[in-house]
């Protein structure tokens, strides 16, 4: 079988559509590994494309929908001259990318637009991350695993608190303040960690600046990093944190992916059963208003490592290591 040459992957969206795609990522990767890998994604994320290891190519998507935008995507499309194409995205603006392709030669189309070589397979009722890998393997791309995160982090200089922590993530899209649990119950849950000896850290971008404010001021004890990490240093906080506790957001899944302890908070707006965080220590609670959801029930819930003196099946931590 001959070798394909140039490969486009599209995954527009926020930073936790990107996550539950690295191990759709990596797969393809492997699956053309002497390939010229193109991403397409979108504006915000082209450089947190291009510092990941299985491109050699990040593009953004216009996102204009005017005609002139589609006539600069479709010659841009054409130009990269690609073999195949998997859509990720499975969207009707993506679908319509197919199209701006011809006429004539078209690539290989693994998706949901009609008439593509790889048809989407029936992915009713599975989670996210079983439809990516459902979607390769019917296109012949077969599943590698976990994705190798070690590439993805940052120097903590200045950041990380002495001591053990917990991350706490309030925020969540602007657009979205329904999936966000209120700040004084982030405050108070703070003041209950602080008790158990653990430093709560806010962490969040500029749009979540008002929640943070909330919670340092109602649990002084808090270290406010919002708006100061970049996902580098994000992902090594999560790595040293004991756990991650914050709404449905990016950086939730982010924390989950990387094996940190981790808890979603879901209102009605998300379906843990296509979008719950995945991870090896990932779980969540769901209200249908989060105004309805207690300290009590969150505290029950948070997932936490394991003690340093005690294993996880109950040994001493010494009982197994090797002589």
């Amino acid at each position: 079988m001959t070798e394909t040459k140039r490969i486009l992957v599209i995954r527009l969206g926020a930073l936790g559509d990107l996550v539950q795609c690295f191990d759709a990522f990596q797969a393809i990767r492997r699956r053309h590994p002497q390939a010229h890998v193109t991403l397409l994604t979108g504006p915000a994320f082209v450089g947190f494309g291009r510092a990941m290891p299985w491109f050699d190519e990040v593009w953004a998507d216009p996102r204009g929908r005017s005609p002139l935008a589609y006539w600069r995507l479709r010659r841009q499309l054409r130009a990269g001259r690609f073999d195949t194409i998997y859509d990720l995205q499975n969207k009707p603006r993506t679908a319509r990318y197919y199209w701006l392709m011809g006429p004539g030669r078209r690539p290989l189309w693994s998706g949901a637009a009609p008439g593509a070589a790889f048809p989407l397979p029936d992915l009713k009722g599975l989670h996210n991350h079983d439809r990516y890998r459902v979607q390769l393997e019917a296109a012949g791309v077969p599943d590698t695993g976990p994705a190798n995160l070690d590439w993805l982090a940052g120097d903590l200089a200045g950041l990380a608190p002495e001591g053990p922590f917990v991350l706490l993530v309030p925020g969540c899209s602007p657009h979205l303040p329904h999936k966000r649990w209120p700040a004084e119950r982030y405050a108070m849950l703070g003041r209950r960690l602080a008790d158990r000896g653990l430093t709560p850290v806010v962490v969040g971008t500029e749009a979540d600046r008002d929640a943070a404010r909330a919670i340092v001021r109602d649990c002084p004890w808090a270290v406010d990093l919002v708006g100061r990490t970049s996902l580098g240093q994000l992902a090594s906080l999560a790595r040293r944190a004991e756990g991650a506790v914050g709404n449905d957001t990016g950086p939730i899944f982010l924390t989950a992916a990387l094996g940190c302890p981790t808890l979603m908070i879901m209102s009605h707006h998300t379906d843990p059963a296509r979008s719950a965080p995945w991870g090896p220590d990932a779980a969540w609670i769901k209200v249908l208003d989060l105004a309805d959801l207690g300290v009590d029930a969150v505290e029950t819930a948070l997932r936490l490592r394991p003690k340093p003196d005690v294993a996880p099946d109950g040994e001493p931590d010494g009982a197994n290591a090797p002589a």
